[in-house]
């Protein structure tokens, strides 16, 4: 029989709700023993079914929910069934000339913590969590079989998995994938390193954002604040922007950066400077500078609820110091990857921003993740990419 979990009075309301954990505080006992990973039963105090779920008990998150429905529990079966609904969600991608998008998007697909992404003829698979650790070789098992890439690279290289008691791993999971690939989007190219680069070798996340960007803009003086591989810089310059600026601390992601622009023909465009963005934005205000189109594109810079304050210190300072160098009519477009950072919190902290610049805003969008990337509805933190375009008045 399966372990059985007792969930307290005060985690029923966001179970009901669509959230798909239960918290260590709302875990009244646990009836037998299971591993991290197992398959567990959740209850109410009177023994009413709620779901079958992925348990941890080595976690603050003890359990992840897979299924509501009793009758239907979780075997490889089902695993595989899950798969299968959330690769078909992503047809219309594969059918529409995008060479990297986003398989499978953890608990938004009804499995927690794993994610698989799609670059070119291969593919990476990150576990970050028990359940979803437990069963990867099932899952690679299943890709290779209904998929047949070249390769899959493990990417289970992030700091949360040591929440769940687990070490980082990376490596070969079926073949092995070049140090470099080339990946195409309508209208551009990029290469990609599967193995190395950030997240799982790209930012897939802002695919969209990228484009509604570039398409504003045209003839405007461009800089691209913590550019990474150079998105929204290459997309603005492919569109008709006059120049583009792209700053960044890191020296490796300057260098795949300037092969980026130079793959799509707009190098001779574009100034690569590397340094910190903080410290570079206040040399370009103390030189007068100025740009038409800032893009704020941060790392995640509240990683949990604790760090909230600090970053939020940090998103404010850093908009304030990109207003001070947007001239009346100029674009910025500004972004929080930070899941502990929810939409309302942003737009408090770019409306302090503003306060401290002087400066007067128009909201022309609100930005998020795509479609590959969907969000859970009741559980606020799916919806982890949050943007903004403003234009200052």
């Amino acid at each position: 029989m399966s372990c059985v979990v007792v969930v307290k009075k005060g985690g029923l309301k966001s179970l009901a709700q669509g959230h798909p954990w239960v918290y260590a505080q709302s875990v009244a006992r646990v009836e037998g023993r299971a591993r991290p990973g197992e398959v567990v039963r959740l209850v109410d105090a009177e023994d009413r079914f709620l779901a079958w779920a992925w348990f941890n008990p080595q976690s603050y998150i003890r359990a992840r929910l897979l299924e509501r429905r009793e009758e239907v529990e979780p075997d490889l079966a089902w695993l595989e069934r899950r798969l299968a609904e959330a690769v078909e969600r992503r047809r219309g991608l594969a059918e529409s000339g995008h060479g990297a998008y986003r398989l499978v998007n953890a608990e938004a697909d009804g499995l927690p913590g794993l994610i698989v992404d799609r670059y070119g003829p291969g593919l990476t698979l990150q576990a970050l969590s028990a359940g979803a650790e437990s069963v990867k070789h099932q899952v690679a098992g299943w890709l290779e079989t209904g998929l047949a890439p070249e390769w899959i690279w493990e990417r289970s290289d992030q700091e949360v998995r040591r929440l769940e008691g687990l070490e980082p791993a990376t490596g070969p999971l079926l073949g092995r994938p070049p140090e470099r690939l080339r990946v195409d989007e309508p209208g551009c190219a990029y290469w990609v390193e599967p193995a190395a680069g950030q997240k799982t070798g790209f930012f897939l996340d802002q695919r969209e954002n990228r484009r509604l960007v570039a398409g504003m803009a045209a003839g405007r003086d461009m800089l691209d604040c913590f550019c990474y591989s150079g998105g929204f810089a290459l997309r603005g310059l492919l569109a008709g922007a006059a120049r583009a600026t792209l700053v960044d601390s890191s020296a490796q992601a300057l260098a795949l950066a300037q092969e980026n622009l130079a793959l799509n023909g707009v190098r001779e465009r574009a100034q690569l400077v590397r340094a910190n963005v903080f410290n570079q934005l206040r040399a370009y205000r103390d030189e007068g500078r100025r740009f038409g189109l800032i893009v704020l594109d941060p790392p995640k810079l509240a990683p949990n609820r604790a760090s909230l304050a600090k970053a939020a210190r940090a998103y404010k300072d850093v908009n304030m110091m990109a207003l001070r160098l947007l001239p009346l009519g100029g674009l910025l477009a500004t972004f929080s990857c930070s899941a502990a950072m929810d939409r309302q919190s942003f737009w408090e902290v770019l409306t302090w921003a503003a306060e401290d610049a002087g400066a007067r805003l128009q909201v022309l969008h609100q930005l998020s993740q795509p479609a590959d990337h969907p969000a859970l509805l009741g559980f606020a933190e799916s919806q982890y990419l949050k943007g903004l375009v403003l234009r200052r008045l």
